[in-house]
C-alpha cells in the first residue's frame, strides 16, 4: 500500500511517498534517505544541473528491482518543473530541468537515484561546455588502474597548459573533465578526445585501449571518449549510483589520486552520501571551477 506524506521545500508542499521503503538492501537505506541526501547536497549539486537537460535512471522497487531511463518529462509533473525541448531525428523530447530544489525532491520522489546530463548548457544544446573522458576499467583492472591512467592524463594536460579535474563514477571507474566554457563543437570535442585516448593507447598499449570492442579491455582502461556526443549524458557529479552500496560519483583532488595509487588502496576512492556531505562541509564543491573555468581546446597537432 503506497503511504504518503508532505513536506514543506522552500515554502512549497510536496507529496513524498513511500519513504520507508528500502531501496538498497545491503544497507537498508530507504528512499527517504535517498531524498535526504539530495535535500542535503543541493546547494553543492543544483549548479551542475542548471539548464543542463536531465535523463532520469528510476528504481521503483531499489537497486534490486527493475529500473528504466526516461528522457521525457512525465507529463504530470507540476507546473513549476520546467522543461527544455531538444530535437531529435524525428521530433523532439521535452527533457526535465532540474533548477530547484523543489524539483530535485520531485525527481528524487519518483525513485530517480541516478542523475543524468549532458555537457551542454541549454539553449545551447550544440555546444559542450567540456571535455569528459570516461576511465573505464577491464576486470582485472579497478580504480586504481584509472588512476595511473588519470595522471597521465594530467601530465598531457599539464605539457599543454590545460587545468582537469577529476572523479569517481561512483561505479568502478574514474572521469576526467577539461572545462573549456568558450565556443566549440562536439564534432571538435568529440574529435579531440578520440585522437587523445587514441595517443594514450599508443603509448601505453599494455595498460589502455581506446577501441569499443570489450574483448579487448581485459586488464585494461578503457578510455571512453565517445561521451563526448550532444546526444549522451555521463552521470552528473554528486549523483547517487544505483550499486550494492549507496555510492556516490565523487570529485576528488589530484593529491588523493596520487595518494590512491601509492597506498593501493581502492576503498580509499568510494564515498557513500555522508562521506560526501562530510567532504563538501570541508573542502567545498572541488567541481566549482568546471561550470566556470575558460579554456581553449588544445589543438589536436598539440598531442604529437
Amino acid at each position: 500500500m503506497r503511504k504518503t506524506s508532505k513536506i514543506t521545500v522552500k515554502g512549497r508542499e510536496l507529496d513524498v511517498s513511500n519513504v520507508e521503503k528500502v531501496f538498497y538492501p545491503k544497507t537498508g537505506f530507504t528512499k527517504g534517505e535517498v531524498i535526504n541526501y539530495y535535500i542535503n547536497i543541493a546547494s553543492w549539486l543544483l549548479p551542475h544541473l542548471k539548464n543542463r537537460p536531465l535523463t532520469m535512471k528510476r528504481y521503483p522497487d531499489g537497486v534490486e528491482g527493475k529500473y528504466f531511463y526516461e528522457k521525457q518529462c512525465p507529463s504530470h509533473k507540476p507546473v513549476w518543473v520546467k522543461t527544455i525541448k531538444v530535437k531529435k531525428t524525428e521530433g523532439s523530447i521535452d527533457y526535465c530541468v532540474i533548477n530547484s530544489l523543489s524539483a530535485l525532491v520531485w525527481t528524487s520522489n519518483l525513485a530517480n537515484l541516478e542523475l543524468h546530463t549532458f555537457l551542454h548548457v541549454a539553449p545551447a544544446v550544440e555546444k559542450p561546455r567540456a571535455v569528459a573522458f570516461d576511465l573505464d576499467p577491464g576486470e582485472p583492472a579497478n580504480i586504481l588502474d584509472c588512476c595511473v591512467v588519470a595522471l597521465r592524463l594530467k601530465a598531457l594536460f599539464d605539457k599543454l597548459k590545460r587545468e582537469c579535474f577529476p572523479k569517481t563514477s561512483g561505479s568502478k571507474g574514474l572521469q576526467i573533465y577539461l572545462p573549456l566554457n568558450s565556443p566549440v563543437s562536439y564534432t571538435q570535442t568529440k574529435e579531440f578526445a578520440r585522437q587523445v585516448a587514441q595517443a594514450m593507447a599508443e603509448r601505453y598499449p599494455k595498460s589502455v585501449v581506446a577501441r569499443m570492442e570489450k574483448k579487448l579491455r581485459a586488464g585494461k582502461v578503457f578510455i571512453d571518449w565517445s561521451q563526448n556526443d550532444a546526444h549522451k549524458t555521463t552521470v552528473n557529479v554528486y549523483s547517487l549510483r544505483a550499486k550494492e552500496f549507496p555510492s556516490v560519483s565523487t570529485p576528488l583532488t589530484w593529491k588523493e589520486v596520487t595518494l590512491a595509487t601509492k597506498s593501493r588502496n581502492a576503498d580509499s576512492l568510494f564515498f557513500g552520501p555522508d562521506e560526501v556531505l562530510q567532504r563538501v562541509k570541508k573542502m567545498g564543491d572541488l567541481f566549482e571551477r568546471v561550470l566556470s573555468m575558460k579554456q581553449k581546446l588544445p589543438k589536436i597537432q598539440d598531442l604529437a
